[in-house]
């Protein structure tokens, strides 16, 4: 079985699920797994395929997240003393798309800065634009509303033919509207992956210096990588601060971007279905231990699980699925053998 078709069971599996689960909290975790999974396939893009580990991507999480709830909400920006700009609450649709943009355009900015660096010092600049980004969120009141959060935000919409545009209050429709967006996702990275950006990108991850060499310019590469990650991590936050309908400056706290390295590593990264798998299934252990043990035991069997995944499967799960798939002996009808006719 090839990964493509892995992908293809596994969406079926999950357009069908709300027909078999109706358990609304058990949709409500899938959802909100999904949000981060579609965040952990953007970062997947960055440490999977251009080998750069960067731990300040829930900046472009929570920028994506701030974005659409301020302009869906409306807002006053205070350029003087005394002269507000009001700017009146926006469509959640468009919200959403100046959300991406935005993400979009400080993911260009921060690889134009960051990759003049590598290594240690990448994730360092990375660490702190994260936490600069909270910052500001926490004390730009005005904007943001500090640690009082945002409340109130516009729940997500969808145009419904002889409906108009229709909010999304339900658990099931806003599942299926982040699957959809998921898979929207999931073609882009495919996309680009396979394109002769991806190729570049893998050929950067392998070795630099050989790259380099041969023509590649390394820091247009990682700079179009990082505007995609951070455009799609944008959308996600969007998504999800549409979705819980109160964000705060907790949106930008580091424990998100571990989940999302967490998701990334265990699933298998440099595979476009590894954050998806990790995501599943760290996703969802949380909620299933809760049923069974003490709060205190279970973030131990959730660290317990990742560090036997990484012992056993270092290469991650999908891709031992995978090795599992191809090492496992096929077994073939054998073709009937024909006798010679006894001679007369």
């Amino acid at each position: 079985m090839t990964e493509s078709r892995m992908a293809v069971v596994l969406l079926a599996l999950l357009a069908l699920l709300p027909l078999a689960v109706s358990n609304q909290y058990i949709l409500f975790t899938l959802t909100s797994a999904g949000i981060f999974i579609i965040a952990a396939m953007s970062l997947n893009l960055l440490l999977g395929y251009a080998g750069q580990l960067s731990l300040g991507h829930v900046a472009f999480f929570g920028i994506g997240a701030y974005v659409s709830a301020l302009f869906s909400l409306g807002f006053e920006f205070y350029y003087g003393a005394d002269n507000p700009l009001i700017v009146p609450a926006q469509p959640v649709w468009l919200a959403f798309t100046l959300a991406v943009i935005i993400a979009g355009v400080f993911g260009w900015i921060i690889g134009k800065l960051a990759f003049r660096v590598r290594g240690a010092y990448f994730v360092i600049l990375t660490i702190g634009f994260a936490q600069v980004s909270r910052m500001v969120a926490l004390n730009w009141v005005s904007l943001t509303n500090g640690p009082m959060a945002l409340n109130n935000i516009p729940p997500l919409s969808i145009w419904l033919p002889g409906y108009g545009v229709t909010p999304l209050y339900g658990r099931v429709p806003n599942y299926y509207l982040v699957l959809i967006v998921g898979v929207l996702a999931y073609w882009i990275i495919a996309r680009v992956v396979h394109s002769r950006v991806g190729r570049a990108l893998v050929a950067l991850r392998e070795n630099e210096s050989l790259a380099r060499s041969v023509g590649i310019k390394v820091t247009r590469y990682l700079v179009a990588a990082t505007v995609v990650s951070a455009a799609m991590a944008g959308g996600s936050g969007a998504i999800y601060a549409h979705y819980v309908r109160v964000i705060d400056p907790d949106v930008f706290l580091f424990i998100y971007t571990v989940t999302m390295v967490i998701m990334v590593m265990t699933g298998g990264k440099g595979t476009l279905l590894g954050p998806i798998v990790g995501g599943l299934i760290f996703g969802i252990i949380p909620e299933l231990v809760r049923q069974i043990v003490r709060p205190e035991l279970q973030w131990i069997l959730y660290g317990v699980a990742m560090i036997l995944i990484v012992m056993y499967l270092p290469k991650g799960i999908v891709p031992a699925l995978l090795n599992l798939w191809k090492s496992a002996p096929k077994t073939f009808p054998q073709k009937p053998v024909l006798k010679d006719s006894p001679s007369t």
